[in-house]
């Protein structure tokens, strides 16, 4: 953790959080001793604010009842991170949480200090988050239903739109939620197939939580089995393409996915980018993003998708 100032801020964040905490957690939240937890309450108190102290086996530290602090105090770091985490969230195909995001917004600048009002307000107008625009909804309190039915490990039930099968019933243990090129998925084990499942949450409505509950295996990665499902199901269509530059120039650009780190190999006078995507039409619009020449190698289907894409553009001119 970073030095005494925000390991005091921080600590002053656990008060605020918790009824009451003890001094053993508070020493290993802010990874120091018990000695030096005691000197950060009493430069709290010398602020004037009031921290009662509970001895014995099951004492501890707590604010005093009714006790709020009139402004939100943020470094400059999480000041900048609540602001690209904003920037990001309007990014995400979650029109329906556009007020909440609004309200948010509304909130932090009402009770935050001016400077940090300033901050706020300068990220907001003068940075840009770009992500893959999501696919429209068909039940806009499904993430909700579902993020907080995966965090309480309880079995959900919804009606899913398969292309090839039309509308079913399913009932699945979820076990994460991931957004990936433009879509949001949500991982878990199907009981109707009795296997673990991925789903689209575009083609998902009617999403409820039931009163079961299940255990999550430990150190499960939805992201992870996501990328081998599509990759085993046949519905991710292999890529390689000729990047007319080299890693020092890529490096300077920062515009690649995450995805695609350490899979450019030199080749050439260039270097080859081998990955695969569930969308070549998503893929197209990425590739025409880039400011580097390129030649696609691989798959056909692919320089089709990026022709309709680039006829698209050129109408619109």
């Amino acid at each position: 953790m970073s030095g005494p100032t925000t390991r005091i801020l921080a600590a002053l964040e656990l008060l605020q959080s918790r009824r009451q905490i003890s001094g053993a957690e508070l020493a290993e939240r802010l990874e120091v001793d018990r000695r030096t937890v005691r000197r950060y309450i009493s430069v709290l108190e010398e602020l004037g604010i009031p921290v009662t102290t509970e001895q014995g086996r099951y004492g501890g530290y707590r604010l005093v009842a009714g006790f709020k602090l009139p402004p939100m105090m943020f470094t400059d770091e999480e000041t900048l991170a609540i602001a690209l985490g904003l920037l990001a969230a309007r990014q995400l195909g979650l029109a329906s949480y556009a007020p909440a995001i609004a309200g948010v917004e509304a909130k932090l600048e009402r009770v935050m200090p001016d400077n940090l009002k300033r901050r706020v307000r300068g990220v907001r107008d003068t940075t840009r988050v770009i992500l893959p625009r999501g696919e429209p909804s068909l039940d806009d309190h499904a993430l909700l239903t579902l993020t907080g039915a995966t965090e309480d490990s309880r079995r959900v039930a919804f009606h899913y739109h398969s292309p090839d099968q039309g509308r079913m019933a399913r009932t699945i243990d979820p076990y994460g939620v991931v957004f990936r090129q433009g879509r949001w998925y949500v991982v878990g084990y199907c009981h109707l197939r009795q296997a673990m499942r991925s789903f689209r949450l575009d083609r998902i409505d009617q999403v409820q939580a039931l009163p079961d509950t299940f255990q999550r295996p430990e150190r499960f990665d939805p992201a992870r089995f996501l990328q081998d499902s599509l990759s085993s199901w046949g519905q991710a269509h292999e890529v390689r393409v000729l990047l007319h530059t080299d890693h020092k120039s890529l490096a300077a650009l920062g515009t690649f996915m995450p995805e695609c780190a350490g899979q450019f190999d030199a080749h050439g006078n260039g270097l080859l980018l081998r990955t695969e995507t569930d969308s070549l039409e998503w893929f197209a619009g990425w590739l025409s993003h880039l400011p580097v020449r390129f030649t696609i190698l691989a798959p056909d289907g692919l320089r089709e998708a990026l022709r309709r894409h680039a006829e698209q553009l050129l109408a619109a001119c």
